[in-house]
């Protein structure tokens, strides 16, 4: 297994800005082994959890709810009502507003959307998108360029955004996000790189990013973190995730 240095624990500076861990992970709406899903979730003591696939259908709430419940966490937004993407959180975090987004629909291409919202870690203020774009490479881009304005348009100085791209790091879509904001594995690499697949990772398909001013401490998929064993992110779903520590500045 590989060995990697801790991060750093969540925590408010003595300047006032908040040190906050960010989970990004693709849970294939709940289909494979919910428990090991939980334990990774709460070994990596996330502050935010990022999720695209949350369950859509039947009782999704529910499920949702017990998921964010097993793993220390509450629903902060999203679900079926973002067409997958969904946003957890800790009781450290205050959410100052939420909206869920659904992107332009292209007939024959599956629905997309976004969850975001806006929070507060003692006077530091964030805002936050969890995001999994389109398999269609021409959607892809221009939902990546949905993604930018959103943020610019949540009157916000600082925001992280993560979820599944559907594609490499050299992609055009990719690309446009990392032209933009700071890509955290790219800024401050840790961990491992490939997320895709769970069983055989060979692809860095998902990744958190930040806006400039955020300090990106350390980001990227959790192996070897005390507490998350290769068995339980093999079972709990076919992404691994990516963890990100950073530091957010507080409000001037």
């Amino acid at each position: 297994m590989l060995i990697v240095m801790l991060l750093p624990n969540s925590r408010t500076e003595s300047d006032g800005s908040a040190v906050i861990r960010v989970l990004s992970h693709n849970i294939r709406s709940m289909r494979d082994d919910t428990e090991a899903l939980a334990r990774v979730i709460r070994a990596c003591a996330p502050d935010l959890v990022l999720v695209q696939e949350a369950p859509r259908f039947f009782r999704w709430r529910k499920k949702l709810a017990r998921l964010a419940a097993a793993s220390d966490l509450v629903v902060l937004t999203g679900g079926a009502t973002a067409a997958g993407p969904a946003i957890l959180c800790s009781l450290r975090a205050v959410a100052e507003r939420t909206e869920d987004v659904l992107l332009p629909l292209i007939p024959g291409l599956h629905r997309r959307g976004l969850a975001t919202a806006v929070v507060r870690f003692g006077s530091a203020r964030l805002g936050v998108v969890s995001c999994h774009l389109s398999l269609d490479a021409d959607e892809r881009y221009e939902q990546a360029g949905v993604l930018l304005d959103r943020l610019a348009a949540m009157g916000v100085e600082h925001a992280v955004a993560g979820g599944d791209l559907n594609e490499r790091p050299d992609g055009p879509a990719f690309r446009r996000l990392a032209d933009s904001l700071q890509d955290g594995w790219a800024t401050a690499p840790w961990g491992a790189e490939d997320t895709w697949t769970s069983a055989d990772p060979h692809r860095r398909i998902d990744a958190v990013f930040a806006t400039r001013g955020v300090e990106v401490l350390g980001c990227g998929v959790p192996l070897g973190l005390p507490g998350v064993t290769e068995a339980d992110l093999r079972a709990a779903t076919d992404h691994l995730p990516v963890l990100a520590a950073l530091r957010v500045p507080a409000l001037a």
